[in-house]
């Protein structure tokens, strides 16, 4: 099959998508242990600007969150001049960028956030151990937080989302993924709160639809994403019935007319399977993206059919700048240096050869 229908135009809202192959978001620690973004990661993202839509690594919306060392944050105004190096460089190469906003939950540790206990819907530690100054420690049991302390929650993403508009993103993606704190609230393995937020499906999501909402108050809800990961069992994730949990939100985010829903549609671990992009297209009346593990056929193939959208690229891109302009003559691409996708430096990270 050709690989043309990647080609295609796309309409976020009023935001024209040249191309259906995005960008996925890709932790690769480079701001610093203030978590303010620099010249190399404007070159970095700059780099990949032909993507039909660049979304920003995971941010931390509120201090005191990290997870990852070194990943960068939206909370302050150095932070923010960080980004807007960030924004002008791709839209100067004709580019579009989203910024995903983001809290750790129970992926933080005391060791990366000056002592500061983790929070969660529930005191479940994660069953692994996290990179530190110290080196690699177990994760700790985390604080459960109260029904009274998640408005601080929500007001700290819709700041995030007020701070990456002044930042000059075309838009925001919410993270709901991989066992951070939305997700953690979504899935009832490490959601065991009674209450509002507790219990069944509607009231696991309450914590995401309300973040939401505060955020299609800053932003078109046309520039507003939601990625989420039903199946993934990373940060010793997993729920009873990914499929219906998938379709339920999958219906109730079309109250928001959002600019789409993403979805990632395996488990790192194979520890969960099923299908979650059937439910997902079925429900959701939006923009569906599609990742994880695509080649550029099976994308072709997916949007040809009516199955996703677009389809959002990780590694691949990471490892190709220019991605869109190999997978349009079928070029060979570039091996990711693994050792490299979480050290400091250029290398592995701005040296990777683009096409003559």
């Amino acid at each position: 099959m050709s690989n043309e229908v990647l080609f295609k135009e796309l309409k976020l809202g009023q935001l024209h998508i040249p191309n259906r192959i995005w960008m996925a978001p890709l932790t690769r620690r480079r701001a610093g242990l203030e978590h303010i973004p620099n010249a190399l990661m404007a070159e970095y993202y700059a780099q990949r600007a032909s993507a039909g839509l660049v979304i920003a690594e995971a941010t931390m919306s509120m201090e005191g969150n990290s997870a990852f060392w070194q990943e960068p944050g939206v909370y302050n105004q150095v932070q923010i001049d960080g980004w807007k190096a960030v924004t002008n460089a791709v839209h100067a190469k004709g580019g579009r960028i989203f910024l995903q906003i983001w809290h750790g939950g129970r992926a933080c540790h005391p060791a990366l956030n000056g002592g500061k206990q983790p929070v969660a819907p529930s005191a479940i530690a994660i069953d692994d151990q996290v990179h530190t100054p110290e080196g690699k420690l177990p994760h700790m049991v985390p604080r459960e937080l109260s029904d009274d302390e998640i408005p601080a929650i929500i007001q700290g993403f819709k700041q995030a989302a007020i701070n990456a508009r002044v930042a000059g993103f075309d838009g925001v993606e919410l993270h709901g993924a991989n066992g951070y704190l939305l997700d953690e609230f979504l899935r009832d393995g490490s959601n065991r709160r009674s209450g509002p937020y507790g219990g069944p499906m509607e009231n696991r999501a309450r914590l995401l639809l309300e973040v939401v909402a505060a955020v299609c108050e800053v932003w078109s809800s046309h520039q507003v994403g939601v990625r989420i990961s039903p199946l993934n069992s990373y940060n010793s994730m997993r729920d009873s019935d990914p499929v219906a949990l998938t379709r339920w939100l999958a219906q109730r985010l079309n109250d928001f007319n959002l600019g789409y829903l993403h979805v990632m549609r395996g488990d790192f671990f194979q520890v969960q399977s099923g299908d979650v992009l059937a439910p997902a297209r079925e429900n959701f009346k939006g923009v569906l993206v599609g990742n994880m593990g695509y080649t550029a056929e099976e994308a072709a193939t997916a949007i040809s059919t009516g199955k996703l959208d677009a389809v959002a690229f990780g590694v691949p891109f990471l490892a190709n700048p220019d991605l869109p302009a190999r997978f349009k003559i079928g070029a060979a691409l570039n091996t990711p240096d693994q050792k490299t996708f979480y050290t400091q430096g250029a290398e592995g990270y701005t040296d990777y050869p683009v096409l003559v």
